[in-house]
């Protein structure tokens, strides 16, 4: 339930939890039944799930079939045919490889002995000795036992107990199978993954035959109501991953290639086995490769006598991977693959329990999967936030629980990463106002304490102060690759990449007048926090030339305006942070500084959305010159009426409001 402002913040704070309304309990039911689905079906999934993800990764090659003038039906059945005829050339070279593998077995027996013996000689050998030893000292120390009593009978006469007599021996033989039974024993192991691979491809190409269709049976299902967005998302997130695995099968490929030409050098037995095996372990994350590594370094310890070769082939691995995972995928595949270190292992460890080693190996281009549908389906943004590598909190969002916990050091840190790509005035228009804003509206609602509101005014100023020294210039804009789970374009602003604006234009010739201190008068709104955005817009306007002078909103009171010195005063700016209804204060506060100076008015109404920036009759009854919603439109206006590079136009009258409001239809607006 939530609080009215009536009620005090010590019985908001002992509020007992809500209970899980009805759609969260059917949602969490759904995940259950999905769950149980997925792990019982799992004969009936996995073959759809392994299609899916060849399908991205031959989707690229049926494009460049089309393109060569080739039917849907030709193309498909050819891409088909060349991944078919690869994987079963790989599945050939690896049984025969396995097969000279065992066969040569036999003959690394003598040296395995050898180097077991050499290490039993040596002090690996000793340690159970020495662990012994350690033992029965550790037992003299401890408090001997009392000596055990002799038994009852032990004259000459005693008789021993007959001997009992041993069990008989039974031996158990089964009867020779029969051709039957043979047959059953060696075809139903490979009968099985034969099945699954045959309906892997069957499904493929209903995939790839009809890709469009599903598309838009999915854009049906997800997106009916935005039908433009939903397509373009749909393709652009289908481009993107069919990229993205393309890359990264060329990426194992090539490092499995290079291990395997290594091996091959070294002299470690079955390269093109381990080459293989090592592209394959490399889809398993952060230690796929390792774990690689592990079959080569003992079977180049049993073919060596000495221990060269295992060196080597640890070094071949700890030089490999961190250059691949290190050096080249980050150039290749950009700053980021969209999912954060935590969701890669967790998913790892989740598809290994549902589905075993097959699991483990698509673990990570599956969770890849379900990132892309989470942050391009608005049902599934659960997704993107459990599993993306995203910040769970916007910005503004994040700077205001900062602001809560009263820590403007974590607030400033973020404030300079953030500074890197956008403008000191980007910043404060896209992140801090926007924070003040949801501080502003916590505080109307009444959940906000007293002390909860004076460390945001706090971590505000001294945000402010320390980013004094920031110069307000735009950054050239740094051409980066796409991720493969970028957002959709038109999603909403507080979750995308800052946009580009154009930066302020450089005034000159501003009059002397205009830098004094005070020439332009910053005022603050009568909220609890429009002081601070006062402060904002104040730094703004010195960066760029202006003298400027911040003052509370109680300084233009009825009782005290007529103690305000206005002298020097060239132009007012007010600023609120929040205003809603019918601001008839705001109308009575402008007649009184009209009546106290002569000089033209700006009010900054930083919630956009807010009622009087769209209606123009209230415009026209508050009496202002000029309108904005933004530190950036604030600056520039300041900077055009300073310079006389735009003619002021007259404020509107309150007791003509139907005149006012033919003049105010003139006035520039913020697009």
């Amino acid at each position: 339930m939530r609080p009215t402002p009536s009620v005090s913040p010590s019985e908001t704070e002992i509020q007992p939890p809500g209970v899980p309304g009805l759609s969260g309990l059917l949602t969490l039911a759904v995940g259950v039944v999905v769950l149980a689905a997925l792990y019982v079906g799992q004969d009936v999934f996995l073959p759809v799930v392994l299609a899916i993800l060849l399908a991205f990764v031959l989707a690229p090659f049926v494009e460049v079939l089309r393109r060569w003038r080739l039917g849907r039906v030709p193309a498909v059945i050819i891409a088909v045919l060349v991944a078919l005829g690869i994987i079963v050339s790989l599945g050939a070279v690896i049984g025969f490889q396995l097969a000279g593998l065992a066969s040569d077995l036999p003959r690394y027996q003598t040296t395995i002995e050898t180097k077991v013996g050499s290490l039993r000689e040596g002090t690996l050998g000793k340690l159970p000795q020495i662990l012994k030893d350690f033992g029965r000292h550790f037992d003299r120390a401890v408090a001997e036992p009392p000596p055990p009593q002799a038994p009852a009978s032990s004259g000459p006469n005693a008789q021993t107990p007959p001997e009992a007599s041993g069990p008989l021996p039974v031996e158990v033989h089964e009867p020779d199978p029969t051709p039957a039974q043979m047959a059953r024993d060696v075809l139903l192991p490979v009968l099985e993954p034969l099945a699954t691979m045959g309906i892997v491809f069957v499904v493929l190409i209903f995939i790839l035959m009809q890709r469009e269709d599903l598309r838009d049976r999915m854009i049906r299902l997800f997106g009916a109501s935005d039908l433009h967005r939903t397509t373009v998302a749909m393709d652009d997130a289908a481009r993107r991953l069919s990229r993205y695995f393309l890359t990264q099968l060329a990426l194992n490929a090539a490092f499995g290639v290079v291990a395997g030409i290594g091996l091959w050098l070294i002299g470690v037995p079955s390269p093109v086995l381990w080459g293989v095996f090592a592209a394959l372990m490399r889809f398993v994350p952060y230690i796929g490769s390792f774990v690689a590594a592990l079959p080569p370094i003992l079977l180049a310890a049993a073919v060596d006598p000495g221990w060269s070769m295992a060196l080597m082939t640890l070094a071949l691995f700890l030089i490999g991977e961190p250059l691949m995972g290190h050096a080249i995928e980050p150039v290749v595949y950009g700053q980021s693959t969209g999912l954060s270190p935590f969701s890669v292992v967790i998913s790892a460890i989740f598809w290994t329990w549902l589905w075993g080693p097959v699991g483990l190996l698509i673990a990570t281009p599956l969770t890849l999967c379900l990132v892309v549908l989470g942050r391009h389906v608005e049902r599934l943004e659960f997704l993107d936030v459990l599993l993306g590598d995203r910040p769970a909190l916007t910005p503004a969002e994040n700077l205001y629980q900062r602001m809560l916990a009263g820590d403007p050091d974590e607030a400033l840190e973020s404030a300079e990463v953030l500074l890197r790509d956008r403008s000191l005035t980007s910043y404060y228009d896209e992140v801090a106002l926007r924070g003040l804003q949801l501080a502003a509206n916590d505080a109307t609602r009444g959940v906000l304490t007293q002390r909860q509101l004076d460390q945001v005014k706090d971590v505000t100023r001294a945000l402010v102060q320390d980013l004094s020294g920031h110069d307000d210039v735009e950054p050239h804009p740094q051409e980066t690759e796409d991720e493969p789970v970028a957002p959709p374009e038109s999603e909403k602003p507080a979750n995308k990449q800052p946009a580009v604006t154009k930066p302020i234009p450089e005034a000159r010739g501003i009059p002397e007048a205009w830098k004094a201190e005070g020439a332009i008068l910053c005022v603050a709104g009568r909220g609890p926090l429009d002081e601070a955005a006062s402060e904002m817009l104040s730094q703004l306007l010195n960066k760029h030339g202006l003298g400027t002078r911040v003052i509370s909103h109680s300084a233009v009171s009825r009782r005290e305006i007529f103690n305000l010195d206005m002298t020097g005063v060239q132009m007012v700016c007010i600023s609120y942070l929040e205003i809603s209804g019918t601001p008839a204060h705001l109308r009575y506060l402008l007649r009184r500084l009209k009546q106290k100076a002569k000089a033209p008015t700006l009010v900054g109404l930083w919630p956009a959305e807010d009622a009087v920036l769209k209606s123009e009759p209230m415009r026209a009854t508050l009496g202002a010159n000029y309108y904005v919603s933004s530190l950036r439109d604030a600056v520039v206006q300041c900077l055009k009426v300073a310079t006389d590079e735009e003619k002021l136009p007259e404020p509107a009258n309150s007791q003509n409001a139907e005149q006012a409001a033919t003049v105010n239809t003139r006035l520039p607006l913020p697009a």
